[in-house]
């Protein structure tokens, strides 16, 4: 048998300067100060980060719409010259002898009145007060209580869980009362958030561990990552409570903290932990294996961190508060994350020395079943699979390609909403009090048009609101001399309601609001000409108005990732044709994700067992969302690959082998990281609301897709066409690159003959079996493994 290649250690080189040398030096000298450091500022980020989720927004309705739209403004106006014409509270009173008994309709009064003398109510009408048939069902046994919780929605919720709920809900003499509304919905909707995250996190975590120890076979390296992903949650939970003293944060920004912070951690862990146990088997010592580790390996990490930061920060183009929050949280993590796995891990690693293959769990499982250790090719599997497909090129593209664009296929119906109480289980109190005044009231209480005028007179008022009442679509235009609920009227119908220059009018619709039907009222309303200025507000024309921004923000996000992404895979390559590769290979892992939201969350397949309702659209904010966030995990994974492949090019000098030996030595770091990632998205998207159960779910089935298709099929099918011209690159841009790239380099290891040019089809059997023997020693239960 050939002697064992691994057990002859490397010829000694001086490591190449840089950062990345230095930061290996700095970590291998001063662990324990940095641990040390690393446990205070912990400590402190758990302390100042424990109360956001108290301090982050439940995601309403403000944060989809754009502040500087029209709908913004009219209900800005409203808002301030008519505090309580928009309710957002509603007491749902049922009366098994009916509202109009003597009796009900005493309790009834007695219970607005409570309402309107607690601090921080305002505006409040009842049926009994008004008579109102707007706030009586249908069948006589149920009537409304709206009012007005004053305040920014913070204060709102506070209110309604301090004073309201318990005090006004439950029996309350013959009456049976449910509290709905928008605040009601928005404040259920973030406390379910927050327990779904809980225990989101408590099953991804063991299964995470698990996986982990599977990986790696040794509980202290599979503790690791795990360690360096608590690290980037409990930091960017503290970032996100200092950006909450300066701006609006979005509940959902817990959730992608705990799958970023999870997922990419334990990603850029796998990364690290995996080439350091490697070049331990090599035969290198601690600080000569840190620093190929990070001169390698870790300069793979910086560039996935800033391809992933980089598609975030794209998000920050949008007005919408829910995105620009979303991408606050999201950089955060990802350099949180990079900064753990590149200062923390390092000096983890010094500590532990070779100590990190202690507790061998498949040694113990090995033992118990007293079966023996059996050689294994280190990735043989993942090599065979890429020469197959190399073999085959065209038919593996041509026939990848087809099934991913049929998975996609289903987007191209997609229909684009907003997202109502139908989010919410269908046990929900305030989706329950929806429902109901939906089904059992009469005319579209969620769907009114709001419509503020400046400077009309009454008879300007008059002639406009009868111009509005012609349109198609329109129940009737109602114009409250007191106190507005919901789009009804709290009394006879007035021409209009003014203060000072400033009036208003409600355009109660006939159709259903968040259709095609209802946007297009809304542009007939807009499209009133008037002798005085009119702004439309409500819940269709933020979603138009959202829609508009978004569509005006989308070039521009879209422009800075595939640029960005461009230039940063350029730079690591030095070639033209790998960064165009690079963003169409990505943007069609993406694909299968579109396709099947819009299959099952907008046409409601599989909802019965996953559990939701479907509403006919799909959310427009969160599709771009899932875009950013997936487009960046699949590039992070696209530069574990490229890096190592080209890592490979430079030593070898073949393309071919370059490419199966890329393939063979990722392929299991890949596949494990993104097990590991789908894993955490999936325990997110057992969520009970319908919006964060698609995010989950939608991304996971994007990560597995990137890496299970894209990674094993696609990019070595494209690679084999495109060949030596793969690198190929102008001469002004490869002497670019050569002054300003980025170049893998620390490790000298002689190539093995398996890598020569033309063993991708006929690998020399020596060469083969020295790859397949288990290393010396240590690297035997390390360097492999994690393949």
């Amino acid at each position: 048998m050939s002697p064992v290649a691994h057990d002859t250690p490397p010829p000694e080189t001086a490591p190449p300067r840089g950062l990345f040398t230095a930061l290996a030096r700095l970590t291998g000298a001063r662990a324990r100060l940095l641990l040390v450091l690393t446990v205070v500022l912990l400590a402190g980020a758990v302390v100042l980060g424990s109360g956001v989720a108290d301090r982050l927004r439940s995601g309403g309705s403000g944060g989809v719409v754009d502040p500087a739209s029209e709908s913004s403004y009219a209900a800005d106006v409203l808002e301030r010259e008519f505090p309580g014409a928009r309710p957002n509270l509603v007491l749902l009173a049922r009366a098994g002898s009916g509202v109009d008994h003597a009796d009900a309709a005493r309790q009834g009064r007695e219970l607005a009145a409570r309402l309107a003398d607690e601090k921080g109510v305002t505006g409040v009408t009842s049926y009994w007060e008004t008579g109102a048939q707007a706030l009586r069902s249908k069948d006589g046994r149920e009537a409304l209580v709206v009012a007005r919780l004053t305040g920014d929605e913070r204060e709102a919720e506070r209110t309604l869980e301090e004073r309201i709920t318990g005090h006004f809900d439950g029996r309350q003499g013959d009456l049976t009362v449910r509290v709905g509304g928008s605040v009601a919905v928005q404040h259920e909707q973030q406390t379910l958030i927050s327990e779904d995250l809980l225990r989101a996190e408590a099953i991804a975590l063991p299964i995470t561990l698990i996986i982990l120890m599977i990986v790696f076979g040794s509980a202290v390296a599979a503790l690791l990552p795990l360690g360096i992903g608590i690290i980037a949650i409990l930091g960017t939970n503290a970032v996100l409570r200092v950006l909450t003293s300066f701006t609006d944060v979005s509940v959902f920004a817990t959730n992608l903290t705990t799958a970023l912070g999870l997922g990419l951690a334990i990603d850029y862990a796998l990364l690290i932990v995996r080439r350091y146990r490697e070049e331990l088997g090599h035969g290198r010592d601690m600080p000569g294996a840190l620093a190929v580790t990070l001169n390698t390996a870790g300069r793979t990490v910086l560039f996935s961190a800033a391809t992933v930061a980089v598609s975030l920060a794209a998000m920050l183009v949008f007005p919408l508060y829910f995105l620009r929050s979303l991408a606050y949280a999201g950089i955060s993590v990802v350099v949180l994350a990079a900064v753990a796995a590149l200062v923390v891990l390092p000096a983890l690693l010094a500590v532990l020395g070779r100590r990190i293959d202690a507790l061998d769990v498949r040694g113990l499982v090995r033992r118990r079943s007293r079966e023996p250790r059996q050689p294994a090719g280190a990735g043989a599997g993942w090599a065979r699979l890429a020469r197959w497909v190399m073999r085959r090129a065209p038919l593996v593209a041509t026939g990848t390609l087809a099934v991913l664009l049929l998975l996609g296929a289903p987007f191209l119906n997609v229909d684009f909403g907003t997202a109502d109480y139908r989010q919410l289980p269908a046990s929900a109190d305030s989706r329950v009090v929806q429902q109901h005044i939906n089904d059992g009231f009469q005319g579209n209480p969620t769907g009114a048009v709001e419509v503020v005028t400046k400077e009309a007179t009454p008879a300007e008022l008059g002639s406009y609101a009868e111009q509005l009442s012609r349109l198609p679509g329109v129940l009737r235009v109602d114009a409250p001399t007191g106190r507005y609920t919901e789009g009804r009227a709290a009394g006879p119908a007035q021409p209009g309601r003014t203060s000072g220059a400033v009036s208003y009018l409600t355009v109660v619709p006939g159709v259903e609001a968040v259709s095609d039907e209802g946007k297009e009222l809304v542009r007939d309303v807009r499209a009133v000409d008037t002798a005085f200025p009119a702004y439309t507000s409500g819940t269709t024309a933020a979603m138009i108005d959202s829609q508009a921004a978004i569509g005006r923000g989308l070039p521009w996000a879209l422009g800075i990732i595939v640029l960005a992404t461009l230039v940063l895979v350029f730079l690591l390559t030095g070639s033209v044709l790998v960064p165009v590769q690079a963003v169409l290979l990505n943007a069609l892992s993406l694909t299968a994700m579109l396709g099947a939201v819009v299959w099952v969350f907008q046409d409601g397949n599989l909802s019965g067992l996953l559990g939701f309702t479907p509403t006919g659209s799909i959310e427009t904010a969160l599709p771009v969302l899932m875009f950013c966030l997936a487009f960046g995990l699949s590039m992070d994974y696209g530069v574990f690959l490229l890096s190592r492949i080209k890592e490979e090019r430079e030593r070898v000098l073949d393309h071919k082998a370059a490419v199966v030996e890329g393939i063979r030595s990722t392929g299991g770091v890949i596949t494990a990281a993104a097990l590991v990632l789908s894993v955490v998205m999936v325990a997110i998207g057992t969520s009970r609301i319908t919006n964060t159960k698609m995010l989950g779910l939608g991304v996971a089935l994007a990560i597995l897709m990137d890496a299970m298709v894209i990674r094993t099929l696609l990019v070595p099918a494209v690679l084999s066409l495109t060949g030596r011209a793969t690198w190929w690159a102008p001469g002004p841009l490869r002497r670019l690159h050569e002054r300003f790239g980025i170049s893998e380099s620390g490790s000298e290891r002689p190539a093995p003959a398996a890598d020569a040019p033309g063993a991708t089809d006929a690998p020399d059997p020596a060469a083969a079996r020295e790859r397949e023997e288990p290393a010396a020693a240590v690297g035997a239960a390390a360097g492999k493994s994690s393949d």
